[in-house]
């Protein structure tokens, strides 16, 4: 069985989440590429708590909490380069490292020891071409948390860390983000709800695989004659699709070396916020490239997310509690297994709170 309807539309459930999976799982935050400069810098918020990370001139990769330790406010904004960090309120500064290097004006302070003031830290750590970070100090690395995921992309995906941002789409979107994440598991749905993917996936090859936290999803594409795009000249052959809990999808897609990520994060009860960002071997984007990436955008995600909101429409109904979930046995794309697994991480989540 699936879980309860509640879960999708009570308010209590996503300020439970907001604690219990968001603040505690690994987030991502973008590609090595945009922190791989010393003095480079990233923004983002993470369960509502605001995060910038630094590459240090030491090389090292850091995330602090994006709060001055003098008065509250924020230190950076947006993305780009530096060579310490300024508070824009008071002009307190900080080293890449977080320290603080100066205060004005407190030389006469008694008992002030600008050394023992330091931005406060969380954990971030670099994993397949990607940048993650986790509010949690107890966490466990990702790459342990998720062991086997890095190999598998390394496999499938050799040339991630080597490729360069070449578009964002943004999608406003108005269901549950569970609901986002439940469709995105299984392709139980898709010879009804998306005609031309059945034509560039070999369906009969899809295999869904769950572990820990994540699930693979593999399948031969891009073969033959389709009606999504043109793969006559794909140099990848296959579609290799990751789902990493609670909320980063991982794609490779047929075509040119490509890779792109779908981050589904809520922003209410009823409304989720989804980007996602494509990358290539050149900013230089050939006319496939922009076909697959116009297929992804204009008929896809219209397909998906047309999907979703009807199905938060009908959770709201008492016509609807709970729904049964169609397994698969062989694992095949048709079975709807990865949305079980991901279940079983909510539930886990939920009993942690005392919700469950």
């Amino acid at each position: 069985m699936s879980l309860h309807a509640d879960a999708y539309v009570e308010p209590r459930w996503h300020e439970i989440e907001q604690s219990e999976v968001f603040a505690r799982s690994w987030q991502w935050v973008g590609h090595v590429e945009s922190l791989r400069d010393p003095g480079s810098y990233v923004t983002m918020d993470i369960a509502g708590m605001p995060v910038a990370l630094v590459r240090g001139q030491d090389g090292e990769l850091r995330a602090f909490y994006n709060v001055c330790q003098h008065r509250a406010h924020e230190l950076l904004s947006g993305l780009g380069r530096t060579d310490s960090i300024v508070c824009g309120y008071h002009g307190w500064t900080y080293e890449l490292t977080g320290r603080l290097a100066r205060a004005r004006r407190t030389a006469d302070v008694a008992g002030f020891d600008p050394s023992s003031i330091c931005l406060s830290e969380v954990q971030a750590e670099e994993f397949g071409g990607f940048v993650y970070v986790n509010l949690d100090p107890a966490a466990a690395p990702l790459a342990e948390q998720s062991e086997g995921l890095g190999a598998e992309i390394a496999r499938w995906a050799p040339d991630v860390a080597d490729l360069t941002h070449v578009r964002r789409f943004h999608y406003d979107i108005a269901s549950n983000w569970k609901n986002v994440i439940d469709n995105f598991l299984e392709c139980y749905h898709c010879h009804v709800a998306h005609p031309d993917f059945v034509t560039l996936v070999e369906m009969d090859t899809y295999r869904v695989t769950t572990h820990g936290i994540y699930s693979s999803h593999m399948a031969r594409a891009g073969y033959s004659a389709n009606s999504a795009y043109d793969t006559s000249e794909s140099a990848v052959k296959d579609l290799a699709v990751w789902w990493l809990w609670p909320n980063t999808c991982l794609m490779r897609y047929p075509g040119r070396g490509n890779f792109s990520v779908m981050q589904i994060v809520p922003a209410g009860p009823e409304r989720t916020l989804e980007t996602i960002d494509f990358y290539l071997e050149t900013d230089e984007l050939t006319e496939t490239d922009e076909e697959s990436i116009r297929y992804i955008d204009e008929v896809l995600q219209p397909e998906d997310i047309g999907i979703v909101e009807s199905v938060q429409r009908g959770m709201r109904t008492p016509a609807f509690t709970q729904g049964r979930i169609v397994c698969d046995p062989g694992g095949s794309g048709l079975s709807e297994h990865g949305v079980h697994h991901f279940h079983g991480l909510m539930l886990d989540a939920y009993r942690r709170a005392g919700a469950a």
